[in-house]
Order: C-alpha cells, then structure tokens, then sequence
C-alpha cells in the first residue's frame, strides 16, 4: 500500500489541530487559526464550549447506545423541545443532513402514497442547491459535478433555476408531491431566497395539494438570527431538514414534520440504528440550552451587523478582490472578484480559516458565540489578505 489509507476523496489543507478554544483552533506547535468556518457551520457554539463537554461527559459515562428498539428519554425530551420551538408536531432523528433530507424525501412521497395519490413521488428543487451526497440527495441537488460517475440518476426530482418564479409553476405537474428550498443556499454561495418567493412556494404548495420542505441544515438552528431561517419570511413548511449547528460538533440531524405531513410514517417504513443515540441527545438538547437563552438570538443578530459593516468597508476598499458581501446573521458570503480559491487560501495564510463555495463565494460561518474581539480579528485578517492580493494582481 503506497500514500494514505483514506479515500483520495478530500482535497484536505495540510494542517492538522490539536484542539479548539471558542472560536479558535490550535495545533499541535502552539499555532493559532481563527475559525470562522466552524466544521462548515457545525460548531455552532465553538470549540470546547463547557456546557456541551459537560453534557457528553456525564452521558458516556452513563449510556453510550440501546438503538431504536427502546425508549430513550433525551430524544423524547429534544423533540418536545424541537417541537415547541418550530412549526413540527413530529421529529425522526437522524446522524447527518443527508438522512434528514432522505427521510423527509420519503415522508412526502409516502403522505401522497397513503392519501390515495401514488403518482405524486417528484419533488422540484431549485438549481444550485445542495442536499448531501446520498444518490438520492446529489439527485434532488443536480449539480452535475456531483452527479457523473454514479450510474444512473435517481428518478423524481425536477430543477428549476434560482428565483424563477415562472418556471417554478410551470415544472408542477399532476406528479408533483412538494417543493424542497433552502431558504438560504449555503453550498451553492451563501443565495438568500427572496421572501417573497417563499411565500409564493408555500402559497403554490396550498394551492395545488404539495408539502413544502425545507433544507435549513445548514442555515437553521440561529445560523441566521432566529432559531430557524423560514421565520424571517412569515411562512411554516410542513416538512424541514437540521443537521448541523443542532449537534454543535457531534454528528446529528433530524426531520422535522407537521402531523399531518407526517401522517404516513408509521411503525417500519423508516429506521435508523444509530440516529436520535444517548450521546447525540445529550448534546442537542445542550445545544438547545444555549441558544434558546433570552436575548443569545438577538445577540447573533447585533454581531452579524458588526461583522456586515466591516465587511462593507473592504469591499469599497478592495473592490477588485471582493465585489459584495452576501447572507444574513452568521452565515454570510463574499462574492469574490479573483477565484474564490485564491481569495480563501490568502485568509488562511492569515491564520484564518474560511469554506470556499458555489458562484465564487468564500463563506464566513463563525461560531454563533463568536465574540466581538473575534469579528474584529476576523476583519482586520480579511483586510491584511486583501491588501495581499490586491498589490500581486497590480503587480501581475
């Protein structure tokens, strides 16, 4: 055996860390790295947080895992809380984001299944977006680098183009069963969806018998200033995928669904052995203890602000590395002039870490307890890097 004994599936950085403090990732020499990519927005509430440490020490001593054969009461207690705190009646929890959407895939066929409407198994997605990796979510994603080599492409998913209003209406038809949107496209580079437009979908969904689902893996759980991003737009979904921030750094998801929704998900259409575990309970609902304190939202909000008008002031000063400044609360985007490529590496040779994405975005997705010190730093690394590429590209 020659090189490593991992999947050549990861372009990785050649950087390793030995641990993380807040919003902060040390290696193994003493390095410092400001982390305002948090795992791709899973570390919602950062590195070591003592709340969650605390939580995951006194379960693995406790109960590490039983599966789904018996009851588990921090899954019952996370989706009483999940459930008050959004627009669900019920929640099936899952490891990841792409098994939440899996699962909420196959709670809207099967509603339409039970209610005497088998033909309506297809789903319109928006183009740009990004499901997970599963064959059925790269299908629902179509994004064609995620597609090729895989064999055939899972059947039932019809794309339309971002904000099309028009073609939207036009790609339902008789077999249609829901609309799936993220309200804010993170992979696909930080594209908020007009409110407006969700309002048509939810009003399309009523209109013609569908479910509206949501992604809000990667937007959800405070990422945008509220607990969940469709509550900026007035509208509920019926079905919704987390994931993410949820576990603050421990691998889970959940789909979240109206009973009505959910009305065909009964005892084995769907499982899972390891989803809704001891451990990952523990810790969503600890994830949950902080984020729904009084005013931990609105301080998320305050900070975004901070971080929007630092960023605006180096658009004006470098416009010819960086042209806007995209999102909303802490998941925001800089659309880039130079390769989006380029413009993340010269962050990180400021020891600051970021997560390339989609239309030439560089997405910023600190930790939700990120301190003003922190943006601050953040900002002054951004400048430092912009200034960097903007003497080579007048040198060149």
């Amino acid at each position: 055996m020659s090189g490593s004994a991992l999947y050549e599936t990861f372009a990785r950085a050649q950087l390793a860390f030995d641990h993380g403090e807040g919003a902060w990732l040390v290696t193994a020499s003493g390095e410092r790295y400001l982390d305002f990519a948090a795992g791709i927005a899973v570390n919602s509430l950062g590195h070591s947080h003592p709340h969650l440490v605390a939580a995951l020490t006194e379960q693995a001593g406790k109960l590490w895992h039983v599966s789904n054969l018996y009851e588990i009461p921090g899954q019952r207690r996370l989706g009483e809380r999940l459930v008050t705190n959004s627009f669900a009646d019920k929640v099936f929890f899952t490891n990841s984001g792409a098994e939440a959407l899996e699962c909420a895939i196959k709670t809207a066929r099967r509603y339409h299944h039970v209610n005497g409407r088998p033909e309506r198994h297809r789903i319109v997605t928006i183009e740009g977006a990004f499901h997970g990796r599963t064959l059925a979510t790269i299908a629902a994603g179509g994004q064609k680098k995620y597609l090729e080599g895989f064999g055939p492409v899972v059947e039932g998913f019809d794309q339309v183009p971002f904000g099309d209003e028009n073609a939207l209406k036009a790609a339902i038809t008789d077999e249609t069963a829901a609309i799936l949107v993220e309200p804010v496209q993170g992979e696909g580079g930080i594209r908020t969806v007009p409110t407006e437009l969700l309002k048509t979908m939810r009003r399309l969904c009523d209109d013609n018998g569908l479910l509206l689902i949501l992604d809000e893996v990667q937007c959800g759980v405070g990422r945008t200033g509220k607990l969940f991003a469709y509550e900026w737009a007035g509208i509920e979904p019926d079905i919704m995928a987390i994931a993410k921030g949820i576990g603050g750094g421990f691998p889970l998801g959940a789909c979240l669904a109206t009973d009505e929704a959910a009305t065909g998900m009964t005892a084995g259409v769907h499982g899972t052995t390891f989803g809704g575990n001891p451990l990952a309970m523990a810790v969503g609902n600890a994830v949950l203890d902080v984020v729904l304190e009084p005013g931990f939202l609105d301080e998320v909000q305050r900070k975004s602000l901070l971080m929007k008008q630092g960023l605006a002031a180096i658009v004006d000063e470098f416009p010819d590395v960086i042209e806007a400044v995209r999102g909303t609360g802490l998941i925001l985007g800089l659309k880039c002039k130079l390769p989006n490529t380029a413009v993340n590496l010269a962050f990180r040779e400021q020891n600051l870490l970021t997560v390339p994405g989609g239309d030439n975005v560089v997405r910023l997705l600190p930790p939700l307890t990120a301190t003003d010190d922190d943006i601050r730093q953040a900002i002054d690394r951004i400048r430092s890097a912009a200034a960097v590429l903007a003497d080579a590209k007048a040198d060149a």
